[in-house]
């Protein structure tokens, strides 16, 4: 059985929804990260949003403020992507 795509709905500062693929849930040193793809717009670049929770334990998605970091994900997914292309 195909697995099925996860679509989440985003919405910014204005209120505006955007709809995005779940790509990919990876960890980086301790921290879970969300790899998103907008769902109806061909050749746009992914997203990363951090995975964070609330004080009631909902899970929240947040922007990753710092650059090293942002850096430092990204380039892990691209690992994880170059090692699943060599298989």
């Amino acid at each position: 059985m195909a697995e099925q795509e996860e679509i989440i709905t985003l919405v910014d500062e204005e209120g505006t929804e955007y709809d995005f693929m779940v790509v990919d849930i990876i960890e980086v040193d301790g921290s879970e990260y969300a790899i998103l793809l907008p769902d109806e717009e061909e050749g746009e670049e992914a997203i990363i949003l951090k995975l964070a929770y609330d004080d009631d334990g909902n899970e929240l998605l947040v922007d990753i403020e710092e650059d090293e970091e942002w850096e430092k994900v990204a380039d892990a997914w691209e690992e994880k992507l170059a090692g699943e292309e060599e298989e």
